[in-house]
């Protein structure tokens, strides 16, 4: 996707859009140009994010609906995830029984040390939805068929559900952090 483009329809449209250029119109007018200024604005902000464009694509093919995504540990990460989720445990058991700042501060590290490597796979996957995402369009312009669509379009749904649980459980971690 040509994001200089797409930015420069959506600021050409906004302006033909804008509800200011109908002050003067009837109310059925004014109230039609503020719904579709609304939904140019949603469009755009899914258009311009990797993740909402290709969330958003999986919705319209019934793939993914809202509150079913799959929110099981990846296979590959198990290990580290059981590991990470021992580390939360211990930390929020040394915090009830009153454990000591040494203890604290190890556990601290440890779960930071976790965060940060979460933080990387969760950048990896970004990566790999964008390289899915051009597979993609590489697909469309060679005219896939059905088959061959679904299967990409079924790479980026196990993608953004490995996403998910990996954004989950970093946004975990750095609540049980702030808490201290």
């Amino acid at each position: 996707m040509d994001t200089d483009a797409l930015e420069q329809r959506f600021h050409s449209l906004s302006w033909k859009l804008h509800p200011d250029n109908f002050q003067r119109a009837s109310e059925f007018e004014r109230q039609l140009s503020l719904e579709r200024s609304s939904q140019l604005n949603d469009a755009y902000r899914t258009l311009r994010d990797p993740v909402a464009r290709v969330e958003y694509l999986l919705a319209l093919s019934g793939m993914r609906k809202e509150g079913q995504q799959k929110q099981q540990a990846p296979p590959a990460l198990l290990e580290e995830v059981f590991e990470l989720n021992e580390w939360l445990d211990e930390l929020r058991e040394t915090r009830r029984s009153g454990g000591g700042a040494a203890a604290l501060a190890g556990l601290r590290a440890n779960l930071e040390a976790g965060q940060h490597k979460f933080e990387a796979l969760l950048a990896d996957s970004g990566r790999e939805l964008d390289e899915v995402s051009a597979e993609w369009d590489r697909a469309l312009d060679a005219g896939a068929d059905e088959a061959g669509k679904k299967k990409i379009m079924e790479k980026m749904n196990e993608i953004l559900n490995r996403r998910a649980y990996i954004r989950n459980l970093v946004n975990g971690v750095g609540q049980e952090l702030a808490e201290e």
